[in-house]
């Protein structure tokens, strides 16, 4: 698709699979929705699925830096609703998403999070000061205005697994042009500003939710799952074996076969 204007930013997207129902993907930072290719050409005979390239990410204009970008990226969203779609999403677009089934409960028919890093979720657990070690070099690497640094340390924790001297070099300056995206999203992940973890807000989600992890992934996102999964009406646990934070990437066939679980369920 070419760029639209969507809640004021102009925003590509594109459509995948030819099943009955509609969904919706957004993609982790720094991805695209070129990120959801392996889940959805799986998928493709049971969803049509949109995928957006969030503010600044993909082929979507850059973000202005003004502004809440978590709210920015679930009003995107929420502009291809039409109907009842089955919603995911994947690291900050997990955040996204499950801002946007809280916001909208009635236009979600299920909605699966895939590694949500809603850090402060884990606040006051063991599994936070190991997580705010983790992210020692990343947060250096950002006060002293360093994007390759810091690109570099953001991808130790939460990559692929490819090691960034063996990234090509125009993967590692794509990453760092746009690492500042990160800091963005961290009123949202760090200090909760979108509200979801008020008393009251997860618990009136009664679509049938799945929360999906890496057995691989960082420790604070098996904690994250287990605060939130305890709050919810109608919600699974799954861990994905061998797997880290990029799970919908690398592990493309254990992720979508989770994904249709939680479709049948809806």
């Amino acid at each position: 698709m070419p760029l639209d204007d969507r809640a004021g930013h102009p925003t590509f997207w594109q459509v995948s699979g030819h099943g009955s129902r509609p969904a919706l993907a957004i993609h982790c930072s720094l991805a695209s929705s070129d990120a959801w290719a392996g889940v959805a050409e799986r998928l493709a005979d049971r969803l049509t699925l949109t995928a957006v390239d969030l503010p600044g990410h993909g082929r979507s204009a850059d973000w202005s830096g003004q502004g809440d970008y978590l709210g920015l990226a679930t009003e995107i969203a929420a502009s291809f609703i039409e109907g009842p779609v089955d919603l995911l999403g994947h690291s900050f677009g997990a955040v996204a998403a499950l801002n946007l089934a809280i916001a909208a409960p009635e236009a979600i028919r299920t909605l699966t999070l895939i590694e949500p890093v809603l850090f402060t979720a884990a606040r006051g657990h063991p599994e936070w000061k190991t997580h705010i070690h983790e992210m020692e070099a990343f947060d250096a690497a950002m006060v002293a205005d360093n994007a390759d640094a810091s690109a570099e340390a953001f991808t130790r924790v939460w990559g692929t697994g490819v090691d960034w001297a063996k990234m090509g070099s125009s993967r590692r300056g794509d990453i760092a042009r746009r690492i500042h995206l990160v800091a963005a999203g961290h009123p949202a992940l760090y200090e909760d500003s979108a509200g979801i973890l008020v008393p009251g807000a997860l618990e009136t989600l009664d679509m049938p939710v799945l929360l999906i992890r890496g057995d691989r992934s960082p420790t604070i996102i098996e904690r994250i799952a287990e605060e939130i999964a305890a709050r919810l009406p109608d919600v699974g646990v799954a861990t994905v074996p061998g797997a880290g934070h990029m799970v919908p990437i690398t592990h493309p066939d254990e992720t979508a076969g989770l994904i249709g679980v939680n479709l049948d369920r809806g």
